[in-house]
């Protein structure tokens, strides 16, 4: 590719009209700008960002090896055959020296890979434990915009990536899977709040039986109208598949219908203003403590413990 062919692909005005086109070269292009913090980026989500938020919305979390990415493969391919287009992004752990996704979208999915209908993007956490960074965010309103019909989000499963999958997403399915103590003890961690839908996975395993009746019991504990739908799949064989997606369709009709869905895109909005003001504010403080003579003392000074940590911080958002 010229010089000429780079600059007028990373022209921002240029590249939102390719993406709103669904041009899957554009959207990749989009997603990196926004990963490396092009300055084009702003301008580019100030284009797209009115024509987002029209796509179908599933976050899938929960601990590794339950299956999730089967069971993304399934849905993609159910979706698919009902002539869905489909928009996938995956946040894996980071690589401490590339920061990129250690997994990697091309040995994932790798059905749909080639598939014209299917977008598959992973992200890398960089470092970020909930499990979605700031341009996880941003890929999302990218490939939502370019006119996906559905948009699934799966998470690492580690940490708080469970709440912060919730906002993203205007359905939430906790994968879990029989014999694995993790997915019990997710639940009992106080996870169960945010799945709308649980679904254990690998049904066919010989502990179904058990898994079963310790869920009931865990489940048992919440207020009747907040118990997520508890479903049983097996994605290597498809079973349980379409039950999944037409649970996500019933929930989120249900949301509509009540009128709650708004209000629910509203907190998931709010969520993600936050934590993008979080995010760029933590950049540029930490910034400003490498630049600063002055402001690198502050750490000396709690390391010889002259100054307590709170003054401290009051002390970088004052000369920062």
């Amino acid at each position: 590719m010229t010089t000429v062919g780079r600059r007028r692909e990373e022209d921002p005005d240029a590249l939102a009209e390719r993406v709103l086109a669904g041009d899957r070269r554009a959207v990749a292009r989009a997603i990196s700008l926004a990963e490396d913090e092009d300055p084009g980026a702003q301008r580019l989500l100030q284009l797209l960002y009115p024509r987002a938020g029209r796509a179908r919305t599933l976050g899938i979390t929960g601990p590794p090896g339950v299956g999730k990415s089967s069971l993304m493969t399934a849905l993609c391919r159910l979706l698919r055959a009902r002539e869905q287009t489909v928009g996938v992004i995956t946040v894996d752990p980071s690589s401490h020296i590339t920061h990129g996704a250690l997994l990697g979208d091309r040995i994932r999915l790798a059905e749909h890979f080639l598939d014209p209908g299917v977008y598959i993007r992973s992200m890398g956490t960089r470092g970020h434990l909930g499990g979605v960074a700031e341009a996880t965010l941003l890929a999302g309103v990218i490939v939502d915009a370019s006119g996906r019909d559905v948009l699934l989000y799966e998470t690492v499963g580690v940490g708080q990536s469970e709440v912060e999958v919730a906002g993203l997403a205007d359905t939430v399915a906790l994968v879990l899977m029989p014999g694995s103590g993790d997915s019990i003890q997710a639940l009992k961690a106080g996870v169960m709040e945010i799945p709308d839908i649980i679904v254990i996975n690998k049904a066919d395993h010989p502990s179904i039986e058990r898994t079963r009746a310790e869920l009931a019991q865990v489940l048992g504990l919440a207020d009747a109208d907040r118990r997520p739908v508890v479903l049983e799949t097996v994605a290597t064989s498809a079973t349980g598949i379409e039950e999944l997606w037409d649970a996500v369709e019933t929930h989120q009709a249900a949301l509509e219908a009540g009128g709650d869905l708004a209000e629910r895109r509203k907190a998931q909005l709010r969520t993600e203003l936050l934590a993008l003001a979080a995010a760029r504010t933590a950049r540029r403080l930490g910034e400003a403590l490498d630049s600063s003579p002055e402001l690198a003392g502050l750490v000396d000074a709690l390391a010889d413990r002259t100054i307590d940590p709170l003054t401290a911080v009051q002390s970088l958002l004052e000369r920062a």
